[in-house]
């Protein structure tokens, strides 16, 4: 899924206030948080994970695996809180329009 940099603005907006709904911890990206930020993804559509990793690399590789295994779009990454959008079939939020 490929956003707009005015959809990825539009979205931003939104996350704002949001608080994060996943929280990776020691154990990093397993298969029970992957089922969580699934469930999490089909009932907000729009979510905050925190990845809390000092390595850098390590971070980025996780962010694109979460990315890649849900199907759904980075947002933004600020520090350690991760921001991703999946559409849900009943469209709970309206994107603005990709020319």
């Amino acid at each position: 899924m490929n956003l707009t940099t005015k959809q990825k603005q539009h979205l931003k907006g939104l996350a704002h206030n949001l608080k994060p709904v996943v929280l990776l911890g020691a154990n990093g990206l397993t298969e029970g948080v992957l089922a969580e930020i699934e469930s999490a993804l089909a009932y907000h559509e729009l979510i905050k994970v925190k990845v809390a990793s000092a390595d850098r690399e390590l971070k980025n590789a996780i962010v694109d695996a979460i990315v890649r295994e849900t199907q759904s779009a980075k947002v933004q990454l600020i520090g350690h809180i991760l921001v991703i959008y999946r559409q849900s079939p009943e469209m709970k939020i309206a994107l603005p329009r990709a020319k």
